[in-house]
């Protein structure tokens, strides 16, 4: 299955709350063709199964979103006072800060427990099955790609999900974020009005596993060449995105295209390495070479020369996140889509 695919259409929301109904151990057993006991038997694990009826038994469980409830004694429509959240790294400070947004945005009484995907939409799917057998409060995931169980999972889930960082596609129940495609086109118009004709690109991840900046490569590969600009070439490395693997990744796309004016980056972190390279190999004097990043770190401000790039609002997508937690639950009405924006950081580098 393409994971590019599985983004939702716009007008697919399931709406806040999504589905009050829930799934039980005895649905289960109809759907496997065994007996409740036999199932209980399977999540459990002891007792005599055997292994084809263990599989179709996990199946069923897979296939209408079944999620044990490991709360002793407490009642299906029980739920506790934790948020799971899903966030794809925590070694990435964009992260960090919206979980200090979030932390901000929480009253007293709810507690977000944290697990990290590592951009893995199949380790989602396993950390969300986790979470909701917490009967938490509220799930956090991040953007608006998951696997069709998990889907599944949080449509019977009864509970309010809040999708971040991300507003391209439709949420399940709430989004709060930005336009990753927008972010895209308005840095391409931001250096195509620069006077830049001939593009390249260094980014991370191409399979793609972090479908935002897929995204913005895709919107912003699509501006230039409307524009008629050149798109030369450009560097993926397989691995976290890093300053290191920035620069290396720099060194080897003008060592393919020489003639590369300007690089956009697929963040911060591989920008700074980019401009590292730049000042190593003496580009910085003999032969300026626009570098744009994407999130507006810090550091890459405090440059000598600060880096050109996006500034995302990633404290305050999660501010927000937990602000609309605790109006929903607290009864009041929450919008369904927020676009917090991004502001474009014009800097001396592009």
């Amino acid at each position: 299955m393409d994971p590019v695919g599985i983004m939702r259409d716009k007008g697919q929301n399931l709406g806040v709350g999504l589905t009050k109904n829930t799934t039980t151990v005895a649905d289960v057993a109809r759907q496997a063709n065994v007996s409740p006991i036999t199932v209980s038997r399977v999540i459990r694990g002891v007792g005599p199964v055997s292994e084809e009826t263990r599989e179709r038994v996990l199946k069923a469980i897979k296939q209408i979103g079944y999620v044990p409830n490991h709360i002793a004694g407490a009642l299906a429509s029980a739920r506790s006072d934790l948020v799971g959240v899903v966030l794809p790294s925590v070694s990435n400070i964009v992260f960090a800060d919206v979980l200090r947004g979030l932390h901000d945005g929480l009253t007293e009484g709810l507690r977000a427990v944290v697990s990290i995907s590592d951009y893995s939409l199949e380790t989602e799917e396993r950390l969300v099955r986790s979470l909701l057998a917490l009967r938490p409060a509220a799930v956090v995931l991040t953007g608006c790609e998951h696997t069709d169980s998990t889907v599944a999972m949080l449509s019977r889930a009864g509970i309010m999900v809040v999708e971040i960082m991300d507003t391209d596609g439709a949420a399940l129940d709430v989004a709060i974020g930005m336009s990753s495609r927008r972010a895209g086109e308005e840095s391409a118009i931001h250096l195509l009005q620069r006077g830049y004709r001939q593009f390249g690109y260094v980014g991370h991840d191409a399979s793609p596993r972090d479908f935002r900046a897929w995204r913005r490569r895709t919107s912003f590969l699509a501006t230039i060449r409307s524009a008629g600009a050149t798109f030369l070439g450009e560097e993926i490395v397989h691995e976290r995105s890093s300053v290191p693997a920035g620069r290396r990744a720099l060194k080897q796309l003008l060592e393919a295209h020489p003639d590369v004016e300007v690089v956009y980056f697929s963040n911060d972190d591989m920008a700074i390495g980019g401009v590292f390279h730049c000042q190593a190999e003496g580009l910085s004097s003999e032969r300026p070479l626009g570098i744009f990043g994407f999130n507006g770190l810090d550091i890459g401000q405090a440059m000598p020369k600060p880096l050109s790039t996006i500034l995302t609002h990633r404290y305050e997508i999660g501010l927000r996140t937990g602000r609309a937690i605790v109006t929903a639950i607290e009864g009041g009405d929450v919008e369904k889509s927020t676009d917090v924006g991004f502001k474009l950081i014009e800097g001396a580098t592009a």
